[in-house]
């Protein structure tokens, strides 16, 4: 049997995430309303929206779908979209009554905020009260599951399945890295702590004077990336914004993987897909703990406070043990395999959906 899901995009929705991992699902043909043409076998209707504020907005989007009423719900076995409380989502759960077969909806959530803000302001309260009869609740954290029940969501819908990648994509390098060069591939936002990492850098070079760290990303703290790569003495360079494969290059190049991410009022890191990417090319990681951050980086791997000394000192330890850097990369990259792999995790998100599928006995 085909399972037949129409995915509503958000206005801003990022290439190769959920929307390719639903496309990756077994026996799962996905039509997928979206503004740009999306990566994935599917088929793609060009969608605009309706936006007051033209910014994306964390944990949902203030954006309605235009063209969603002209799909019939009869011919659709399930209706997806992102997030509790993004309007697409609200937009989905009043759709899919309108067919005489009514849809299953699955609403796939990586919130980690059991007090997200954003629940307390109409219209995303009213986007996330109309999803609560939702069939499945995917989570991609453990965290998420949590946020659900204490928000009072039927245990019984949720399921909690972790991202995937590529890994073989994502791969090691044939050999270890010559030179002491910390990478940070991430956007240039304060956020994920770009700033910070400059800093530590500046304390690293004192211990290891020809340790370089190369940049890759987009974002309004790319004038401050590029002030330091002016300056020859900082040792910093800029690649500009990466496709999968120049990042996992870029990564292979590398010694250890650096970002520095502090909460928002709104946000906090859910789990962070670099991360997997970086321990998939076999790459240790060094970072702050924020969020739930740790559900992504274990332990050798370091998890310092937000500060640069503190920062300075988890890159000296790895980039001065040749040893201690080949294990713990070693260790990432068995675990990105067992726990991570794209194939792996996107079967996994389909067992959810059969699983809900057999109860309602579609």
């Amino acid at each position: 049997m085909t399972r037949r899901m129409l995915w509503v995009s958000l206005p801003d929705q990022r290439a190769r995430r959920e929307l390719y991992w639903m496309t990756r699902m077994p026996g799962t043909e996905v039509t997928a309303l979206a503004a740009q043409e999306p990566f994935g076998d599917l088929t793609w209707v060009p969608s605009d929206y309706r936006r007051p504020i033209r910014r994306f907005v964390e944990a949902g989007a203030l954006a309605w779908v235009r063209g969603l009423d002209q799909q019939d719900p009869d011919t659709y076995d399930w209706v997806t979209t992102l997030e509790l409380c993004s309007l697409v989502t609200g937009q989905a759960s009043r759709w899919r009554n309108r067919g005489s077969r009514r849809p299953l909806q699955a609403v796939i959530t990586w919130e980690n905020l059991a007090d997200q803000p954003l629940y307390r302001v109409p219209p995303y309260k009213q986007a996330m009260n109309s999803c609560r009869d939702a069939d499945l609740l995917l989570c991609m954290v453990n965290a998420a599951r949590e946020h659900l029940l204490v928000n009072n969501f039927d245990d019984e819908r949720i399921r909690v399945v972790k991202p995937g990648v590529d890994t073989r994509v994502f791969s090691p390098a044939g050999r270890p890295a010559a030179e002491p060069r910390v990478v940070f591939t991430s956007p240039l936002a304060p956020n994920k702590g770009i700033d910070r990492v400059l800093d530590a850098m500046r304390i690293v070079r004192r211990s290891v004077p020809d340790a370089t760290l190369v940049v890759a990303g987009q974002g309004p703290l790319r004038p401050m990336v590029e002030r330091a790569a002016a300056d020859s003495g900082r040792g910093v360079s800029l690649s500009g914004q990466l496709d999968a494969d120049g990042v996992a290059d870029l990564l292979r190049s590398a010694a250890v993987f650096c970002t520095a991410p502090r909460p928002t009022w709104k946000w906090t890191e859910q789990l962070g897909l670099a991360y997997l990417e970086a321990q998939a090319c076999g790459l240790p990681v060094v970072t702050t703990r924020c969020g739930t951050n740790d559900e992504a980086v274990l332990p050798p791997n370091v998890l310092v406070d937000d500060d640069a000394e503190a920062l300075a000192e988890g890159l000296v330890t790895f980039l001065t043990n040749d040893r201690l850097r080949a294990d713990v990369g070693a260790a990432n990259r068995a675990r990105m395999l067992a726990d991570h792999d794209l194939t792996t995790q996107c079967q996994r998100i389909g067992d959810a959906f059969a699983a809900t599928e057999a109860q309602h006995h579609r």
